[in-house]
């Protein structure tokens, strides 16, 4: 039996799957995600001096912490079972990775397994993001001082 002829056989056995629901699944767990962080937000410009400049950071931080809570209580796999990709929007999905991988690894103790595991996953996030905001800084900098663009 050749690969294409295995192919075949592997293609007829597998089952299709749902990809308009899994679409409409991915859709509606990421809008509730994004829904729940833009009430967020309102709650803090309505109860706290923020502006709607400045009520991201901390609406950031508070999406985090539910989605690291969410984690740790087993909610949150539930969520990405059903959800699929709609659960991986980029801060929830950051949160549930971080403490995905201090869970995993609190057999080795609080330092070396989660402190150190923990912060795998961060340290990338971190280091490229602070790098690809460098870069486009660097480039609406350059872009300014051609007159291309203005501040």
């Amino acid at each position: 039996m050749d690969q294409k002829q295995y192919q075949k056989i592997v293609d007829k056995q597998t089952p299709k799957a749902p990809l308009f629901m899994s679409c409409l699944k991915a859709f509606l767990v990421g809008g509730i995600f994004c829904t729940v962080g833009q009430l967020i937000t309102f709650f803090y410009i309505r109860f706290f001096p923020f502006t709607e400049k400045t009520a991201g950071n901390p609406t950031v931080a508070t999406m985090i912490f539910i989605a690291m809570i969410l984690t740790g209580t087993g909610l949150y796999k539930k969520i990405s079972q059903f959800g699929g990709a709609g659960s991986a929007v980029p801060v929830t999905g950051f949160g549930n990775a971080v403490i995905s991988a201090s869970i995993e690894h609190k057999t080795e103790g609080y330092v070396l397994g989660v402190g150190g595991n923990m912060f795998k996953l961060a340290g990338s996030v971190i280091v490229f993001g602070v790098l690809s905001a460098f870069l486009v800084a660097l480039i609406k900098t350059i872009l300014v001082k051609l007159g291309v663009v203005s501040w």
